[in-house]
């Protein structure tokens, strides 16, 4: 029996829609008995599951696992949780072979999807639209599985406060934190944590809602973090730590409620573990300012900058070797000590442990940091059809230009003025434009330069559009 998807549901980095319109019952049995076959083909044979808070995401993971088991793959029910806590079950368990959360991160409430791990690997790209091929001929294995149930909260919790071994937790007992969990699915996983952590913690909207009803859970857009810098500012505190909303990125502020932002936290976490180790790679994405990089080179490092999207950047870790990577949109991987994954409520601890280890507040560490001057994230609409060709011509355009040019992830251009990016999103119809300098005048002359390559293509900088 074949079946068709949404064309706009299987993506890039994961599988995504709206709930009653592109995504449904039927979507998630079909995904199962498509992940399942790939599975057994590759000789495994047991998946753990897990789910977010979002409304839809029982109904989503019943019919999950009925197409899992109907393909005959073996499930372990992990229940709802963020989505590290599944990535966790999976990489700490060497029976289970694969790994699916059903999660609609930080979109909108009438959205879910699916993040997935196989054997160790992340599950993307091709592999995605492997599955709409297997749906399409009908050509799923047939098969009985079991299923059972394991609690693993708990155990997923301890592992985290593993982040502060070898730190004199006498010394944290002055510690003051908030925390932000958004009504999202991180929130019981943060209540267990905050309560063995040392210190005092303060602690916001930890009760799971999928409707959101307090702020959006996207910690990359400041005004999802007023609550926090209102806490942090009444209560003295010394930092603020958020979640989007299945707890796979992070967001900060320091204690004076000024934005700690992706790469920035970078720097913070290689200066800590580049007193450990030298000479590793420590990888960013083409989003992340040109004072990470140099950072990294300073304290004994090798940066490296790569292409923009969480499976691509862990499948960087694995080739490179690489202990510590991150993104601008605040996910960030810690293959040192841990298991290289992206998972906010480990890099919230790594936090404490970082600034403990550095002997300096985590608001002393932001201080420190170079002045420059940044757009955010600009994204705005493009057809589809256009998007790649669009930097293609300004690739093109760019052959025999004195300035450096990175060509990794679209086009990032290096000039005395500092650095403009832009590049195709992998999930949306949109392009991505960011800037840099150390001056207003050096970033109004490189916001020119984007506009000349968008007019030359026969675009303008239109109106924002969303993540």
């Amino acid at each position: 029996m074949s079946y068709q998807f949404d064309r706009t549901v299987l993506r890039e980095y994961d599988i995504r829609g709206i709930i009653g319109e592109t995504l449904g019952a039927d979507d998630a049995r079909a995904i199962g008995r498509g992940f399942a076959t790939l599975l057994r083909e590759a000789g495994g044979k047991k998946v753990a599951v897990g789910y977010d808070g979002r409304v839809s995401s029982p109904m989503l993971e019943h019919a999950l696992i009925e197409g899992l088991t109907a393909s005959g793959c073996d499930v372990v029910r992990v229940g709802m949780g963020p989505t590290p806590m599944l990535y966790y079950a999976e990489a700490s368990s060497e029976e289970v072979d694969g790994g699916i959360q059903i999660t609609g991160s930080h979109n909108p409430a009438n959205y879910n999807g699916f993040k997935m791990v196989f054997q160790g690997r992340p599950f993307f790209g091709a592999d995605i639209q492997k599955i709409g091929e297997l749906a399409a001929a009908g050509a799923w294995a047939d098969g009985t599985g079991e299923v059972e149930s394991r609690e693993i909260l708990d155990e997923y919790v301890d592992r985290l406060m593993a982040g502060l071994d070898g730190i004199d937790q006498e010394s944290l007992s002055g510690l003051r934190v908030g925390w932000d969990a958004g009504n999202g699915a991180a929130g019981p996983a943060l209540e267990k944590l905050a309560a063995k952590l040392p210190g005092e913690h303060h602690l916001l909207y930890t009760e799971v809602d999928g409707n959101f009803p307090n702020h959006h859970p996207d910690p990359t857009v400041v005004e999802n973090l007023a609550d926090l810098q209102s806490l942090v500012s009444a209560k003295s505190l010394d930092f603020g730590i958020a979640f989007d909303g299945d707890g796979d990125r992070i967001g900060a502020i320091d204690g004076e409620g000024r934005v700690i932002w992706g790469d920035q936290l970078l720097m913070i976490y290689s200066e800590d573990l580049l007193q450990r180790m030298k000479d590793v790679t420590i990888i960013a994405d083409v989003k992340a300012s040109r004072a990470l990089f140099e950072r990294v080179a300073e304290c004994g490092g090798k940066p490296l900058m790569w292409k923009t999207g969480h499976s691509l950047i862990k499948s960087k870790m694995k080739e490179t070797g690489s202990p510590l990577a991150g993104e601008m949109s605040g996910h960030v991987f810690f293959a040192d000590e841990y298991y290289g994954f992206d998972d906010a409520l480990y890099a919230g601890v790594r936090l404490i442990a970082a600034s403990a280890r550095l002997g300096k507040s985590v608001t002393d560490l932001r201080s420190t940091m170079p002045n420059m001057i940044n757009t955010p994230e600009m994204r705005f609409q493009v057809d589809e059809s256009r998007k790649f060709a669009v930097i293609d011509e300004v690739k093109a355009r760019l052959a025999d230009s004195v300035d450096d040019v990175n060509a990794i992830d679209g086009v990032r251009v290096t000039n005395a003025d500092g650095w403009w990016l832009l590049r195709a999103s992998n999930t949306q119809d949109v392009l991505v434009a960011r800037a840099e300098s150390e001056s207003e005048a050096g970033l109004e002359r490189l916001m020119a330069q984007i506009d000349g390559q968008l007019a030359a293509s026969g675009l303008e900088r239109g109106p924002q559009v969303g993540h």
